[in-house]
């Protein structure tokens, strides 16, 4: 009414009806405005020539002033954010927008005026808009309510004192109703849909009753709330709901009320309570339609593909039917499903000749004809998929797919408004589950701290954050693992420069990728990009990155278990959400692929898992293990770098179990792609074998030693091959220059070392020490592994833990004051008294004394 009196600055303000408490509470306590309204009594009804209605259009609801529609000459101005009813007015102007709040309607027109308002005017006007949303909390409100916020707040309105009415603490009186209407509150399925209907009752009216029903509602977590209140011997309905299926809007109509879709009421004359109770349950039997089956959703007859089809065949058959997905078929029966996107990156790769059964998807639900809507919407948007067979009898007699929800949900119109519902990526609907324990049981204090900060951040600057892929799968496994990476929807470049000059932190950028590395005052390193999308030209590119949404971004990962993210932003802090079903595939221990062409695009995720099915003690799922072997038997590896494919095989290498992947390679026939002549033999299964007993033995000695893993079994692999074959492999595989030299060097040297071993009859220590001192610790390692002589092996393992530290006591200056004149003659003493003490000729720094006077000084020197 204020915001109306704006525009027309000569009308008298009138309510129809009572003042709600929260009003009159405002009119008692405010100074800052006083809202002249005139006393129904005293206005004259004839005189009246325009009837200005605000936030109301029933003529059934408008008071005394029913009195006059009917009145030769009035003009009726309507401003209203209500859904339309059949008892609404119509006037000369209507300004009818579904918002949450009228006042927003009037915000809008003051800024296309230009019209100004004050700053107290701007505070009340607030407090309406806060009313009627709930705080801006409602699932009414929109984007608008935010923007007319967002304006006065501007205008000067103030919230401290907006805050100070709008926020109601209960009184005595509402608490008690609110207990009666706790313990009187009962579950009822009336067609499929739950719905609460609680009851109270008390001798005097209870104010803000509605309040009460929203306090409820969250408390117990309620989609459909009907609450019918006896007060001062008035019945009242307060409802609301969360799902579209049931409007209390037009249930509320039914009782001479009204309101929204999702929030309305009503005053119900002459109905006792248990009157009102009865006839609210006939209405929800007649207004909420009884449950869908797969069999009024479907869509039949089918059109199929053939298994023998190729995909070319296929594709041409999708562009000519505007289809997105084909059932599969062969002899009869269903066997696969093929879509669109598996067809098109088919195709961009040259491999149209193929046969569809090649790259179908085998793995998919299926339901039958009498199949529940609530499964099928569990199907939908708890298993992320879109395109659902029916099957009766093991025949296919139908499919749901998108075009079929949409027409479920009767869409058509919102679409055209730009509002459907977006089943690929709406975060309201991904299934997602509070993370926040398991965060601060795992991570440490410094580290969540700096998790909430980068959400802050994100929350300031208008975008998402997420802590995604390994990290977020490692913390549902309880592995440790401090690597972060996040992803934020918006710039990440500009992002991180706010962070770090926020939060006083260093920062390495990669513009080009739109990516950059955090890296704060106390080492912690996050890696942040924008989310982003990517697409292969060909087989085994390198991907081309555009910009994108969270769900693409995760999309272009290699498997489920690493699609996970954790929000960050405060309002959802700790939140997983999961787009592609990784925490089931996590919980069921399965490595499995996103998408078909998975491998084809990028053949090194072969190699990834085979990598975390070991480490992480999980399986390749069918499906996926069917993909290899088509890539395998494509030869789509070889299209891969070498320098790609060492990468892989090195961090196969590196892991603790690198015998075991190994073996998967062979399996798969991987071990081609390396080397055509490398094959996995009983000899090397056993190499292999011992390698890892002595590494694991290593590890255990705690010493302070620079070593790669990676490299022992790299010698240990190509133990069989011959050098030139050894260096061919250097070469395939791209090694830096000093690289294949070291490689070779240490293959040779070891394998040198070790023939010198085996035929000494006698292994002493002097002797062992100048063979081994040579060598790498790799190489070492190596040959400790490879030698079946118990003897060789307690040798290297004596010199890794004692004689490779042995050292004499004396130095130069030492044999400079016992009369040994210097020259090159030091290096032979030196070199000799190590030998002494290594083969325990001596102990003491007397002893290498006397041994120097004895050899060097008296002019004698023992034979070496």
């Amino acid at each position: 009414m204020l915001a109306a009196k704006k525009l027309y600055p000569k009308a008298k303000l009138a309510f129809p009806g009572s003042q709600e408490k929260g009003l009159r509470d405002f009119f008692l306590q405010s100074t800052i405005y006083v809202l002249q309204t005139e006393r129904i009594k005293n206005i004259d009804f004839e005189k009246i020539t325009r009837l200005i209605l605000v936030d109301i259009r029933q003529k059934d609801r408008i008071g005394r002033f029913k009195e006059i529609l009917g009145k030769k000459g009035l003009d009726i101005h309507i401003y209203d954010h209500h859904p339309a009813s059949d008892n609404d007015l119509v006037g000369s102007v209507n300004v009818i927008k579904e918002v949450g709040a009228t006042t927003t309607i009037f915000c809008k027109i003051f800024q296309e005026r230009k019209i100004t308002i004050t700053p107290d005017e701007a505070t009340i006007m607030m407090m309406g808009i806060y009313e009627d949303t709930g705080s801006l909390t409602f699932s009414s409100t929109t984007e608008h309510d935010f923007y007319a916020s967002a304006y006065l707040l501007n205008q000067g309105g103030n919230l401290n004192i907006v805050s100070d009415i709008v926020t109601k603490e209960l009184t005595a009186e509402q608490v008690s109703l609110l207990y009666e209407l706790i313990h009187t509150a009962s579950a009822y399925n009336i067609n499929g849909t739950d719905v609460v209907i609680a009851k109270a009752s008390h001798e005097k009216y209870v104010s803000d009753f509605a309040v009460l029903v929203h306090k409820l509602r969250d408390m117990e977590n309620i989609d459909v709330l009907f609450v019918l209140a006896e007060m001062a011997g008035r019945v009242y309905l307060v409802a609301r709901s969360r799902i579209k299926k049931v409007n209390v809007n037009k249930i509320a109509l039914e009782f001479g009320g009204g309101g929204h879709a999702t929030a309305a009421s009503a005053a119900i004359k002459g109905s006792t309570l248990p009157q009102a109770e009865e006839k609210l349950k006939k209405i929800l039997h007649a207004k909420i339609a009884p449950p869908q089956t797969a069999k009024n959703i479907m869509s039949s007859p089918v059109i199929t593909a053939r298994a023998d089809e190729t995909i070319t065949e296929v594709g041409e058959k999708m562009s000519k039917l505007q289809l997105k997905t084909l059932p599969v078929m062969e002899s009869s029966r269903l066997v696969g499903l093929i879509n669109r996107e598996i067809i098109d990156r088919a195709i961009s790769h040259k491999l149209g000749n193929l046969l569809i059964k090649e790259y179908m998807i085998a793995d998919f639900p299926v339901v039958t004809p009498y199949t529940s809507w609530t499964k099928i919407q569990k199907i939908i948007l708890q298993e992320n998929h879109k395109f659902i067979p029916v099957l009766k009898s093991e025949k296919l007699v139908g499919v749901i797919s998108r075009t079929d929800i949409l027409r479920f949900f009767k869409l058509d119109e919102e679409k055209k408004r730009g509002r459907v519902y977006d089943f690929d990526y709406n975060l309201s609907k991904v299934r997602k589950k509070s993370f926040q324990t398991q965060m601060a049981e795992q991570l440490p204090k410094a580290m969540l701290d700096l998790m909430k900060n980068l959400g802050n951040m994100a929350s300031v600057m208008g975008y998402l954050a997420f802590a995604i892929g390994g990290f977020v799968r490692d913390l549902l496994l309880r592995y440790r693992n401090y690597d972060l990476d996040v992803v934020i929807e918006g710039d990440a470049i500009k992002f991180v420069r706010k962070f770090v000059s926020t939060y006083h932190c260093n920062a390495k950028y990669h513009r080009k990728f739109g990516t950059a590395q955090i890296i704060t005052p106390e080492g912690i390193k996050i890696d942040v990009a924008s989310a982003r999308r990517e697409y292969y030209e060909y087989p085994a590119a390198l991907p081309v990155v555009e910009l994108s949404t969270l769900r693409q971004d995760l999309y272009r990962r290699d498997f489920t278990i690493n699609t996970l993210a954790i929000r960050l932003n405060p309002d959802h802090f700790g939140e997983m959400l999961d787009f592609f079903g990784g925490k089931k595939d996590i919980k069921n221990r399965t490595v499995k692929v996103i998408h078909n062409l998975s491998f084809v695009e990028d053949p090194t995720r072969i190699f990834r898992a085979l990598r975390f099915e070991q480490r992480f003690g999980f399986s390749i799922n069918k499906e996926t293990a069917k993909m290899i072997k088509n890539a395998v038997k494509m030869d789509i590896p070889l299209r891969l770098s070498e320098h790609r494919i060492f990468g892989e095989l090195q961090l196969i290498l590196q892991e603790e179990n690198a015998p075991a992947i190994i073996k998967r390679m062979s399996d798969f026939d991987l071990l081609k792609f390396i080397h055509p002549k490398l094959t996995l033999d009983d000899n090397m299964v056993l190499l292999m074998e011992s390698i890892n007993e002595v590494l694991t033995w290593f590890e255990l000695l705690f010493l302070n030693e620079t070593w790669e893993r990676w490299r022992v079994y790299f010698l240990g692999m190509f133990d069989g091959l011959s050098d030139a074959q050894l260096l061919d492999i250097a070469e395939r595989l791209a090694f830096m220059k000093k690289d294949t030299k070291r490689v070779l060097s240490e293959y040779a040297q070891a394998k040198s070392v070790l023939a010198k071993l085996q035929t000494l009859q006698t292994l002493k220590n002097s002797i062992v020490y100048t063979m081994l001192q040579p060598l790498k610790i790799e190489a070492l390692l190596y040959i400790m592994a490879k030698s079946t002589e118990k003897r060789i092996r307690k040798a290297v393992s004596h010199y890794i833990t004692h004689l490779k530290l042995t050292e004499p006591i004396l130095t130069g200056g030492d044999l400079k004051n016992i009369g040994l004149p210097p020259g090159k003659i030091y290096k032979q003493v030196l070199d000799d008294l190590l030998k002494a003490r290594l083969d325990k000729k001596i102990t003491s720094r007397e002893d290498e004394i006397t041994f120097v006077e004895t050899h060097f000084l008296s002019g004698e020197k023992e034979p070496d």
